[in-house]
């Protein structure tokens, strides 16, 4: 990787508040993550060397623009009703940069430099209120004609959220009041300024009935958006203006295969400036983007906001402002007493991407069990312990996951006791139809293609998954290991049957149900092996107890799943259902962000192969007073 640019010493005033914030930032006097101390560096580089680009640092219109906020906004709501909107250093920093950088277009005409900005921050640092405000400015004092002025959204009901910020500023404002004329009385849906002939209202993909010229657009929880295309129909109006600009807001989110993950993704490159960051985010300061203004706040690699509060500032730039102590304090004491909980409270106010908003199993306690080995070459002769299988028909994958023994591990639970567990290997097949491969691959937003030309997924053609090539590859199996047990579900599986005994394959199957309430019968030979012990009578398999056992293989690192991105993906989209009555919890395909068939496989495969062995007693982590799940993942 290239190595990082340094930053010339430069003879900045603290009198320009944007200069002033980043280099607070890059001293450390003022806490930040590692992005937004790279889009601090950007700004102080830009200062020493953006000349040689044609980048022009235009204070005055800075100030223009961090001095309107105050002078006429009014804020509404609680302890800061009808006050002025003083804006915070943050703040300053963020719409000081986006309208004080600007550069010489070919025509030699001096234009805004930023036409994007991507702004991340947790829950409650006034990201619409800030939005609401740039519209504002942009249709009464920024000098375009016609200017239209979009609160944008994936919903209508969203697109009215930030919107509605908008109304209440001119409704508290008397200069607003003065110079706009409303629309609508229950809601206001339209703000015109008819001196300039412009207008701010919301707009929604469901709403957008003729091409939209925005001037600015204001895009909101860019989390939520299904996909990318109410920005491209934003964006494809940009070409009627000069100096457009889309601003987006978001917390962060859920869904790595989105288009605000990706947005999120290009912005981190912006601010470090370079195409390929490293864990810790070094700057580097190439240009990625010059059109692209960046702010992403997020924790550095190792802090745990569970347990040091010295962290939360990073994720909350108003800390302390409009996010106290005591409700933060409150946040991270209720991600302890509620698990389930803890994802969200982690995505919405410390700024980390979780894998589902109700997480299962972390990514960095996934990475450690994750390796790169060949099942067939390093387990040749090993019989396989037990398999899973989950049929598809056109849309899903069909999946099929196999577990060996490897030995046993010494573990310690929390009261001392040590027991001798079992350890294992597991590892996927899966098969995806050829023929729609490409076309699920948008809709999906996961590579088919690439993971096929990778060995990650077979693709037999077809628009269809034909069950002879599963069979064949459990024949070619139970030929060279031997497959003790197949855990099945009963979708399909008749004819799936019907192709394994074309090729002569006997196995001895168990039901496994899907769901999270029913139980499969118990094995007859299980039973007869009971009644003759004198002990308890086997239960039947089911996903709870199967998801459970993984988990606790996972967390106690007694097991370890061949390295492939169709198993991880599926793994880290995966949402949990829990039952209200008895807490039991399960996979759910209906909430889950992808296609989670491979994990459903590997469950299934998981639960037959520790079927009728020892149960230790469970304990929760959250019992240990030094227990901490960001210690856990690190």
């Amino acid at each position: 990787m290239p190595t990082a640019k340094k930053i010339r010493p430069l003879n900045i005033s603290r009198a320009d508040p944007v200069d002033a914030y980043a280099l607070d930032v890059c001293e450390g006097r003022i806490v930040a993550g590692p992005h937004v101390r790279n889009a601090c560096r950007r700004h102080l580089n830009d200062r020493a060397h953006g000349h040689e680009r044609g980048l022009i640092w235009d204070r005055a219109a800075a100030l223009d623009v961090i001095n309107f906020f105050p002078d006429v906004l009014r804020l509404n709501g609680g302890q800061f009703e009808g006050k002025p909107f003083e804006l915070h250093a943050s703040q300053k920093f963020k719409i000081g940069s986006i309208f004080g950088w600007k550069r010489t277009e070919s025509d030699g005409a001096v234009l805004r430099r930023f036409r994007r900005a991507y702004i991340e921050e947790g829950k409650g640092n006034g990201k619409s209120p800030l939005a609401a405000g740039i519209g504002h400015y942009c249709m009464i004092a920024d000098g375009e004609a016609a200017a239209e002025i979009y609160a944008a959204a994936a919903a209508k009901d969203q697109a009215f959220v930030l919107f509605r910020d908008a109304v209440a500023m001119y409704e508290q404002s008397p200069a607003l009041k003065a110079a706009l004329t409303p629309s609508g009385g229950n809601p206001v849906w339209n703000l015109s300024y008819l001196a300039t002939r412009s207008f701010f209202r919301p707009i929604s993909r469901e709403g957008a009935h003729s091409g939209p010229r925005p001037y600015i657009a204001l895009c909101d929880e860019i989390h939520e958006h299904p996909d990318g295309k109410v920005i491209e129909m934003l964006e494809r109006g940009f070409k009627f203006r000069r100096a457009p600009l889309l601003f987006m807001i978001t917390n962060s989110g859920s869904d790595r295969n989105s288009i605000c993950w990706d947005e999120h993704q290009h912005a981190v490159r912006v601010a470090a400036g370079t195409a390929t960051p490293d864990d810790d985010f070094t700057y580097v300061g190439e240009v990625i983007d010059d059109s692209t203004f960046s702010y992403v706040c997020a924790l550095d690699l190792n802090d745990d906001p569970f347990t040091d509060p010295t962290c939360w500032q990073k994720a909350n730039p108003l800390f302390g402002v409009t996010l106290k102590h005591d409700y933060l304090a409150g946040v991270v004491a209720q991600a302890k007493d509620i698990p389930s909980k803890r994802n969200g409270i982690l995505r919405l106010h410390f700024c980390v991407w979780t894998e589902a908003d109700e997480a299962w199993i972390p990514r960095p306690l996934l990475d450690k069990v994750m390796a790169d080995f060949d099942p067939y070459e390093l387990h040749k002769g090993k019989k396989i312990a037990a398999a899973g299988l989950d049929l598809s028909g056109a849309k899903d994958l069909t999946a099929a996951a196999f577990v060996v023994r490897t030995g046993t591990k010494t573990i310690v639970r929390t009261d001392g006791e040590e027991v001798e567990l079992p350890t294992f290997d597991a590892w996927i097949e899966a098969w995806t139809p050829r023929d729609t491969m490409d076309e699920r691959s948008k809709t999906d937003n996961v590579p088919y293609r690439v993971w096929v030309d990778s060995g990650y997924l077979n693709a037999p053609e077809g628009k269809r998954i034909r069950y002879d090539h599963v069979a064949a590859k459990f024949a070619a199996l139970n030929t060279e290991h031997g497959i003790e047990v197949l855990a099945f579900d009963k979708y399909a599986f008749d004819k799936f049957e019907t192709e394994l005994d074309d090729y002569g394959v006997e196995l001895v199957t168990v039901a496994h149900p899907q769901g999270g309430k029913k139980r499969a019968k118990p094995n007859e030979d299980k039973i007869e092996a009971a009644k003759k012990a004198g002990t308890a009578p086997p239960l039947g398999l089911w996903m709870p107890g199967s998801v459970a056992a993984m988990e606790e293989l996972i967390l106690e690192e007694r097991i370890r799943f061949r390295a492939s991105p169709v198993l991880l993906t599926a793994l880290m989209g995966v949402a949990m259902e829990t039952d209200p009555l008895m807490g039991n919890q399960w996979f759910s395909k209906k909430k889950s962000t992808v296609r989670i068939d491979p994990a459903v496989a590997t469950a299934m495969a998981v639960g037959a192969a520790v079927d009728g062995a020892p149960e230790p007693k469970p304990a929760s982590p959250w019992d240990n007073p030094d227990f901490s799940l960001m210690k856990e993942a690190a």
